[in-house]
């Protein structure tokens, strides 16, 4: 059978598991949509269109594959404010402004795809994300809790809003309607279902999501009263409004005002919003995916586009990606993109079969799962947990939080950058740094012939402000390779460049790769979290590298106990012994730290760190050491690959020793000493046959004790162990040849 026929009976064979998963998440999908287009003063109908464009174009041409389309929370504001504004009062005339807007809105969306800007939410802090994100919670939160308690004419600012709660709730008391109380009863009653839904132990409860529960619930009261013959406690102002003749109703944008400021503002605030949102739910979605598939983002921001801009032409608000509803859709057992046409076309169905239906459900229902939403987005648990990462963060969350209150999204988001920036200056108490080395090439990577090991040294810093270029590189590999990546040449890491590597992290380790991280342990940390900022300690403070440890430490601290040797991670200077090897004859070592031994401290395994060269080619060489001390003595000899080191130890006067019949051998390594005789006694057909059978390592003997160094760079966990077995081969098998 071939590929393309596989594909397709897969596909055929998947479809049931679509068509169901399609219909639960229409089912949160449906008052998710009118909710969010209330939310926003637009017409219900709107962000049902939304649903309904995006999941049937992004489907079609997206780059996605289990992710829904449709209105998104993070839009709320920026539509409210837009509506309110470019209508100058008039909601209506507002909202076809803004519809304008969407559509260009998606153009530009579109030229983002082409012009391959998938990576514009790698450039954004990630605590000024999650406090955009929180003040979008509480805009949201800010105006539907008036409506859920049933004031459905508040109106302000999102800050003002927040102060009136308290005056809305006892005004409820104090000036109460019978229709007030009813529909703030009906709002109540809705949250309490959305806070303790996920309580409730009943699988076959679960089958029908919470939000859908709400409605079933709010139209069922209705018809409670209609058979009993009683009239509707509630009038049409505190119940969605749907046209008699949806089709016929649709709304098409004004585009008069494209060319002024307030509507420019906002074509590129929907922009940047809708991108962000998409494209961490993109992210987010790929590490909830069985298949472990990866997007492609630049082809889904294209169908985010053009979905966009045809949704603004028919009345519906902006399309972006979701990541509650994407969510739902793969815990149903969701495989390819047509759940999301499913999800659409179940929208549809519901919208032409159920009007009389969807014209009973009150605003206060609908308010209540957008004011629980809002709370889940700006939850006081993220106090604590930003915090814990490091107090910088919360200087920058808050920053970015109360700007975009009392401001806009754009300005909050752009403080937040800036916040960040300033204070990764403050930190590392220099600028240039970052202006310096900005626009320099700081990633390199080739893959080592001899492990086939991906690797990857970064250089100067790694923040939000070049990630885009690691992000690049580890794209490129393939996930189920081995991948070290080394900082050790890095001044700088941020807690934007650690939080996205742990995503890469995982995504490796479920395709049966891996990535190490090595070169962290000299970098200081202010907290124990793993996505702390690190950074270099100068060299007097090298002695408190234990105080965080990084995963690298953690492993080796791990592996100690193991082995039942002892691990010491602080500095070191006591470096002399390593003088008497030929190697460090002309580098000098200040120090080691990470130093790894057994209980006779014959075994020691070590970090540590030289110069090679001087002045303009001066270059730090950071690398890891197994220094053996032996019980015996033998001869003083060097063994290394050949071509390697030969021409080094050549101007020292070394010459190869050759060993009879052995000549692959002789053709593979580098063989000095100055005992030649007792040099090729030692080397004997057990020991040549081990070297040749095992990784090159560069191994020297000063008669008493033996060293072993793999590479010029610090070693991932996995190689130190190799290393250790190595190093105990090796030494048994020297006693064995001296003892004979």
């Amino acid at each position: 059978m071939t590929a393309k026929k596989k594909k397709s009976s897969n596909f055929i064979a998947t479809l049931p598991k679509n068509l169901f998963s399609g219909f639960v998440v229409s089912l949160i999908a449906l008052p998710l949509g009118l909710g969010l287009a209330l939310a926003s003063e637009a017409p219900p109908i709107s962000g049902i269109i939304a649903a309904v464009v995006g999941g049937v174009v992004v489907a079609i041409l997206g780059g996605s594959n289990v992710t829904i389309t449709g209105p998104g929370n993070g839009l709320v504001i920026v539509l409210l404010g837009a509506i309110t504004t470019l209508g100058g009062g008039d909601l209506y005339a507002g909202y076809l402004f803004t519809l304008a807007a969407i559509v260009f809105s998606g153009i530009l969306m579109l030229l983002l795809g082409f012009l391959k800007m998938g990576r514009l939410a790698d450039f954004f802090p990630a605590s000024a994300i999650e406090g955009m994100l929180a003040a979008i919670g509480l805009g949201i939160l800010a105006k539907q809790f008036h409506i859920m308690i049933g004031h459905n004419n508040e109106h302000g600012s999102i800050v003002h809003l927040l102060l009136q709660i308290p005056e809305g709730i006892m005004g409820l008391y104090q000036n109460y309607h019978i229709e007030e109380l009813i529909a703030a009863g009906i709002g109540v009653i809705a949250l309490f279902i959305m806070a303790y839904y996920s309580k409730i132990r009943n699988k076959y409860l679960h089958l029908i999501p919470a939000p859908m529960w709400i409605l079933i619930l709010s139209v069922g009261f209705s018809y409670v009263f209609a058979s009993l013959g009683l009239p509707y406690p509630l009038q049409k102002e505190f119940l969605v409004n749907i046209p008699d003749n949806v089709l016929s109703n649709l709304a098409f944008p004004d585009f008069s005002k494209a060319l002024e400021i307030d509507f420019i503002t906002t074509v590129f605030a929907i922009t940047l919003i809708a991108s962000i949102e998409s494209l961490l739910s993109i992210k987010a979605v790929d590490k909830l995916d069985p298949e472990r598939r990866r997007s492609n983002v630049n082809k889904d921001l294209k169908a985010l586009g053009l979905a966009t801009s045809l949704s603004g032409m028919v009345g519906g608000l902006n399309v972006v990606t979701v990541i509650a509803r994407s969510s739902v859709n793969v815990n149903n057992g969701a495989t390819n993109r047509s759940a999301n046409i499913f999800h659409a076309l179940f929208l549809v169905i519901f919208v032409l079969l159920f009007q009389d239906q969807l014209r009973r459900i009150p605003l206060a229902a609908l308010a209540a799962i957008l004011v629980y939403t809002g709370y889940k987005l700006a939850t006081p648990k993220n106090l604590p947990k930003i915090a814990s990462i490091g107090k910088e963060q919360i200087v920058i969350f808050l920053a970015t939080l109360l700007t975009t209150l009392f401001t806009n999204l754009i300005t909050g988001i752009a403080m937040g950058i800036l916040i960040t920036f300033i204070t990764h200056v403050i930190l590392n108490r220099n600028l240039s740094l970052f202006v310096n080395h900005l626009t320099k090439p700081n990633i390199l990577m080739f893959k080592e012939k001899d492990a086939g090991t991906y690797y990857i040294s970064v250089k100067y810093f790694a923040s939000f402000l070049n990630f885009y270029k690691l992000k690049n590189k580890l794209d490129i590999i393939p996930e189920n390779e081995n991948v070290i990546l080394d900082f050790s040449l890095c001044s700088f890491v941020d807690h934007t460049v650690m939080e996205g590597l742990e995503n890469y992290v995982d995504t490796f380790n479920k395709k049966e790769g891996s990535i190490e991280i090595i070169g962290l342990d000299k970098h200081g940390a202010d907290s124990k979290h793993p996505f702390a900022i690190r950074k270099v300690l100068p060299f007097s403070k090298i002695g408190s590298i234990e105080k965080y440890f990084t995963k690298r430490q953690r492993l080796l601290k791990t592996m100690a106990q193991e082995y039942n040797w002892s691990y010491e991670p602080k500095r070191s200077d006591e470096t002399a012994f390593l003088n008497k090897f030929i190697f460090f004859k002309n580098r000098k070592v200040p120090y080691y730290y990470n130093r790894f031994y057994d209980e006779t401290q014959n075994f020691n395994l070590f970090d540590i760190e030289f110069n090679e060269g001087e002045f303009i080619a001066k270059e730090v060489v950071k690398t890891t050491i197994l220094h053996i001390k032996l019980d015996h003595t033998i001869p003083v000899f060097s063994l290394d690959r050949e071509g390697l080191l030969d021409f080094v130890y050549g101007k020292a006067g070394f010459e190869d020793i050759v060993l009879e019949n052995h000549q692959d051998f002789n053709k593979r390594f580098f063989l000095s000493g100055e005992q030649k005789k007792e040099i090729q006694e030692l080397f004997t057909n057990e020991l040549i046959i081990f070297l040749e059978s095992n990784p090159y390592y560069h191994i020297e003997a000063n008669g008493t004790s033996i060293l072993i160094l793999k590479k010029e760079r610090l070693l991932s966990v996995k190689e130190i162990k190799a290393m250790l077995y190595f190093g105990k081969q090796l030494n048994q098998l020297l006693c064995l040849s001296v003892s004979s």
